[in-house]
């Protein structure tokens, strides 16, 4: 194993980087680090707006496999943008067109001797009949049977951060989302909500029990 291990983030406005102008919003990329031992790298090339579609068509992931070495990792996370049909550029039907783009990413990291890691999207604050929802079903469900056929590793983010959404309720659940910035942001986080979310995935990266598990603190 190298000594420094270089994990890069696909992902969207959930997973992105923000400067301090933004504040106090914030992504989950940019607390995840700090739940890995020193010797893990994290580069975010995450952006807002990207689904799986778009992230190649604007060259993103060419960029991040033209970086990505052996031994490196890849996290991937979408959907959000995928399920967005009113955006016809950035849709991708669930059953076909998104995991055919995810086997993109994941092909492309292993010709680098690189290894992927599927992540589910992250839920909203959608709160329903007593329960937080699941807005992203069919691509929850698509990007776990694409990891089973292709045997990738998947993190099911969705199911691990509406638990804790439960455990907390809706009132604390509430200020780990923009909405309680700016009233109407029910999908991005604050950055108390982007570090709680880092938090969880990262011990479920521990659970899924692959090489680098044994590095989250």
């Amino acid at each position: 194993m190298k000594e420094t291990i270089r994990v890069f983030l696909a992902g969207d406005s959930t997973v992105q980087t923000y400067d301090s102008s933004k504040a106090p919003q914030a992504g989950w990329g940019q607390y995840i680090g700090g739940h890995f031992d020193g010797c893990v790298r994290f580069l975010n090339h995450s952006m807002a707006g990207r689904s799986s579609r778009t992230f190649v068509e604007e060259g993103r992931l060419e960029a991040v496999l033209n970086e990505i070495g052996p031994e490196d990792w890849l996290f991937v996370q979408m959907g959000h943008n995928d399920a967005n049909q009113k955006k016809p550029e950035r849709y991708t039907d669930p059953q076909t067109e998104f995991p055919r783009y995810l086997k993109m990413y994941l092909d492309g990291a292993r010709k680098k001797g690189a290894f992927p890691l599927l992540i589910t999207p992250v839920a909203r604050l959608h709160y329903q009949d007593g329960a937080f929802q699941n807005d992203f079903p069919e691509y929850c469900k698509a990007m776990k049977k694409l990891g089973e056929e292709e045997n990738v590793p998947v993190a099911d983010l969705m199911e691990m951060w509406l638990r804790r959404l439960g455990k907390a309720g809706p009132e604390a659940a509430r200020a780990w989302y923009m909405v309680s910035a700016n009233g109407t942001d029910m999908t991005h986080f604050t950055e108390a909500g982007a570090g709680e979310v880092a938090a969880v995935l990262a011990q479920g990266i521990r659970r899924l029990n692959i090489p680098i598990s044994k590095y989250v603190r």
